[in-house]
Order: C-alpha cells, then sequence, then structure tokens
C-alpha cells in the first residue's frame, strides 16, 4: 500500500521542480500537512460532460492517495451543494468549490513572503488545505480564514482540527475580511473579485501585503500584490495570470435570453480596426475588463452554427455586436457607452506600445477608486470609481 509520506514527499518534489516551491519551511509543510484529509467528502473527476465522483471508501487506497497528490485542481463541490459523497454516479454541474492546484496555492504562499510572527487573513477557506500549510508555519492562532458557503466552512473546520490546527475558521463573507482579528500583515484570497475592497486594506497594517485576484472573467483576470501604505492607500502591480471561482457575492449572471433583442437598436455601426477574437487571449481580455469593466464578452451561435460574438453591459444597457466578413468584422454598438471603443482604444494602444505583458499593469487602490496603469504609456491608464 502506497505511503501517504512519500505521496506528500512526490508531489513537494514535483512542485520543486516546476519552480513553484521554494522556502525550506513551505516544503516541510507539505510534506507534513495531508492533503487527502481535506478531502474527505470526495472529489469531482471531469470526463468532458460530467463530472465523476469519487471517495476514499469506493476507491482503491492506492488510486485515492494518487489522486489527493496530484497536481491538479480538485473540485469538491458542485452547484453550491452537491459534495461527491452525496453522488453515486456522473452527474453534471458547475464546480462552486474546490482544492486548488498545489502549484497555485503554494506560488501564492511564497508570493505573500511570510515570516515568523506574521498574521494573516486568508479569504475562500475551501478546503483548508492552504489554511493548514500557513498554520504550519507561522501557528494556528495567527492565521484566521473566512468562508462564506457554511457547509464548506464545517468541513474545511472538522479537517482542520483532525489535522491539529485549531485556527481561526469564520463563516462570512469574505468581502467585509475579518475586522475582529484586524490588523493583519498578510491578506491573501483564493477567490476572484472585480476590484480589491477596501476593507482589507483597512485590516492589514501599514507595510503589510495584499494579494489576490483581479477580473471578472474566467480568464484574463491577473493577481495583484499591493503593499499598504501609512496614508491608507495601497500600491503595487499584478504580479501575473490568475485563476479563481468568483467571489459569490459578486458572481456575474450570464446573458442569457434573446440576444437579436438585446442587440435590436444600434447607434452606430463601423469596420473593427482589429478582430474581437483577439478577447480570447489573456492580456487582451484583461485589458478589456480594464477599460470596460461592466462587460461581459459572449460567444453564441445563430440559426445555422455560425459563430456570434458580443460584449454587454447589462447595468449599463449597452452592447457591441460583432458581424464577420471574411477577414474583416463590423461593429454594431447600442446604449449610452460604446464599449468596443473604449476597449479597442486600449487594445490599439496597447499593441503599439510593443504589447508588454501582464505584469506590466500597476494599480493603486484609494478609498474612492481603483487606479491602473502602465508606466510610460500615458494613453494606457484606467480608473475604477467607487465613490
Amino acid at each position: 500500500m502506497t505511503d501517504p509520506s512519500s505521496e506528500r514527499r512526490r508531489m513537494a518534489t514535483v512542485l520543486v521542480n516546476e519552480g513553484a516551491l521554494k522556502s525550506p519551511w513551505l516544503r516541510e509543510a507539505v510534506e507534513s500537512v495531508p492533503r487527502e484529509r481535506f478531502l474527505r467528502s470526495g472529489v469531482f473527476l471531469n470526463e468532458g460532460r460530467t463530472w465523476r465522483p469519487v471517495t476514499a471508501t469506493d476507491t482503491n487506497p492506492d488510486e485515492w492517495l494518487k489522486i489527493a497528490y496530484s497536481v491538479d485542481t480538485l473540485t469538491t463541490q458542485l452547484d453550491g451543494h452537491l459534495t461527491a459523497d452525496q453522488a453515486d454516479e456522473p452527474v453534471v454541474g458547475v464546480p462552486t468549490s474546490s482544492s486548488t492546484d498545489p502549484a497555485t496555492v503554494v506560488g501564492m504562499i511564497e508570493t505573500l513572503d511570510l515570516v515568523t510572527g506574521h498574521r494573516v487573513l486568508e479569504i475562500g477557506t475551501g478546503t483548508g488545505y492552504s489554511t493548514a500549510l500557513m498554520c504550519h508555519y507561522l501557528g494556528e492562532d495567527n492565521v484566521a480564514t473566512v468562508e462564506v458557503d457554511a457547509q464548506v466552512a464545517a468541513r474545511a473546520d472538522a479537517a482542520l482540527e483532525a489535522a491539529g490546527f485549531s485556527t481561526w475558521t469564520v463563516t462570512g463573507d469574505g468581502l467585509l475580511g475579518h475586522p475582529y482579528r484586524a490588523p493583519y500583515d498578510r491578506v491573501i484570497a483564493t477567490c476572484a473579485v472585480r476590484r480589491i475592497p477596501y476593507a482589507w486594506i483597512r485590516q492589514t497594517r501599514p507595510g503589510g501585503v495584499v494579494l489576490g485576484t483581479v477580473g471578472s472573467w474566467p480568464w484574463g483576470t491577473g493577481l495583484a500584490k499591493l503593499a499598504v501604505g501609512d496614508d491608507g492607500t495601497a500600491e503595487g502591480s499584478i504580479v501575473g495570470r490568475s485563476s479563481f471561482m468568483q467571489a459569490r457575492a459578486q458572481a456575474v449572471a450570464p446573458v442569457a435570453g434573446d440576444l437579436s433583442a438585446r442587440t435590436a437598436y444600434a447607434d452606430s455601426e463601423r469596420p473593427a480596426l482589429m478582430s474581437p477574437l483577439v478577447l480570447e487571449e489573456w492580456m487582451p481580455a484583461f485589458l478589456a475588463q480594464l477599460a470596460a469593466p461592466g462587460a461581459q464578452f459572449v460567444r453564441a451561435m445563430d440559426g445555422d452554427g455560425s459563430p456570434m460574438l458580443y460584449l454587454f453591459d447589462p447595468e449599463k444597457e449597452s452592447f457591441a455586436e460583432f458581424l464577420a466578413d471574411g477577414e474583416s468584422w463590423t461593429v454594431r454598438q447600442g446604449g449610452p457607452v460604446a464599449l468596443w471603443d473604449d476597449v479597442e482604444r486600449s487594445l490599439v494602444a496597447w499593441q503599439d506600445a510593443g504589447a508588454p505583458g501582464i505584469d506590466s499593469v500597476r494599480l493603486r487602490v484609494t478609498p474612492a477608486s481603483h487606479q491602473y496603469w502602465i508606466d510610460q504609456v500615458p494613453s494606457l491608464r484606467w480608473e475604477h470609481r467607487i465613490a
């Protein structure tokens, strides 16, 4: 029978070889914390159109450990309630909770630059595995973790207790932080947010760090690392690509219904300067969210199977519809905001600047706004005002 400790060491070696795991203390934590204990309710394995439930009780022990110590993200909940131990056959559904792939988990923890004595607030407990890794180093009293889903929080709390970590596990809206244990030296979010909540800034000590994924699309999102200043603002940069489930309080309802009715009245029609398909790429998608923060990129099919592409901002009742003509595109726009004009302007300026990567984007958070920019490119600046 496979020894769980040998699987932990194997996974740690893989993470070191991938360049994700660097700190000796974190390697010790990875080799010590039993990930399988945080997966007691089982996982769903993606089989294309369905999810196959797998649990420790109905799986060969060696196979179960191989799954638990894979370097993949493991889906642990579908549709906000269903866990693998409640299903006895493949099911359809939308993932709503998971154990994030270990490379992402340890990479984010490495990015926090933790030292002994730091107090950490984690937003999005999930299974509790990442919580346990930090508790192993910092001590259980120095880590507070917030989970919006009461069922998920209860399972994580039980797993943490079983693993020997009686940390501060809170059920609540992580966008509000957890002021009762503040101030913190570090805040880390394992969900995506449309913007960094100012509550996280207020609950972090001057000189502390806030780390979270910004963006509302399933792709084209970035990991923001911010240093909190003495004046109540925070500044930093997007340090790389990052993809997480959206914070539930900010989950975007997909645009549905009669799309032709949404696009019936166009205020303008013109040739597009570039293909809207560029929005399927990561950095252009990130820029589109900066230029039109409420917009959604929607793909559909018409009656003859031809692809249909749109940008919609339901709150602003605005749209852009893209019509293909060979290699060229025409854009029809309607509503008070010309969405494609704003997005296209940023994309053209970005291309003219040499198409810098996502790590070129800077960010400043104040009580009144979020400001994004790329140094040395005055035309690539965006402000999202809160007040």
